[in-house]
């Protein structure tokens, strides 16, 4: 089979955790790979996965800025190859009060979650929607139903990929391109560490299997489902957060993510 007809998956944030669960899932199904994220261990991402025997080509690229997202876009235009599916996961969390957060360290999270993840998604779904073909998962979180105390920054961000989601696939209903929210709740990945946040009750508990909440969400997309909420307790937190007054939800998250929790 030639390249020309080979299937194309680009999957954002696919280094570690549920973006190289996803690429993982992608290699499996037969999709050449284009994956990026921010750090170099894409390259050792990129080596693990060519195992699955089929192409993959990987960036190193900083996707909190338009910049960057062009970049990679024009990396993926390089390849010949029309993207098939778009895997949007790249995102960052940062813990601790808004006010004692360094004010760059939370514009890069607003940068790299909303920003580059809008930019990127308008070039390629321009040329989706132009082909009339192509699916894409967003990945938002169940955070986003949520306001987070202490986690101020990265919940409002998932609240606008979530809603950022649904308003895109009405949008797009009819064009032959699908879009579908993958709505995690806390995932065994480096997220906690790097949002320094490992001295928290939510950093230390229990959490999802990122393999597990890859599956769900490819699953949802390739079935063309508008959402997905990965695992029962997260669907059971969902449910209340849309019945539970905000006033509420601030104070018990404020429980879970506040510095030192971990040790109460």
């Amino acid at each position: 089979m030639g390249n020309e007809l080979k299937k194309l998956a680009v999957i954002t944030g696919a280094s570690s955790g549920i973006g190289l669960e996803l690429a993982k899932i992608a290699a499996a199904e037969g999709y050449d790979l284009i994956i990026a994220a921010d750090e170099p261990a894409i390259e050792t991402a990129a080596q693990q996965l060519r195992s699955s025997g089929v192409t993959v080509d990987a960036m190193e690229v900083d996707l909190s800025t338009r910049e960057g997202a062009a970049a990679l876009a024009n990396f993926v235009g390089d390849k010949g190859q029309p993207v098939d599916i778009l895997l949007a996961n790249a995102g960052r969390g940062l813990g601790k009060g808004f006010l004692d957060q360094a004010l760059d360290e939370a514009l890069h999270i607003v940068d790299t979650n909303v920003t580059g993840t809008v930019a990127l998604i308008h070039i390629i779904a321009n040329e989706m929607r132009a082909r009339g073909a192509g699916r894409i998962l967003i990945t938002g979180s169940i955070a986003g139903f949520i306001p987070g105390t202490y986690q101020a920054i990265y919940n409002g961000t998932k609240s606008f990929l979530n809603s950022f989601s649904f308003a895109l696939r009405h949008e797009l209903k009819d064009t032959g391109v699908t879009v579908t929210c993958l709505m995690p709740g806390p995932t065994e990945t480096r997220f906690f560490e790097r949002a320094d946040m490992l001295d928290t009750e939510v950093g230390q508990s229990d959490k999802d299997d990122p393999a597990d909440v890859a599956k769900v969400g490819f699953q949802a997309m390739m079935n063309d489902e508008g959402d997905v909420v990965a695992g029962w307790k997260n669907k059971l937190q969902t449910v209340m957060a849309n019945v539970t007054p905000s006033g509420i939800l601030a104070e018990q998250h404020a429980k879970m993510a506040a510095p030192g929790t971990a040790n109460d």
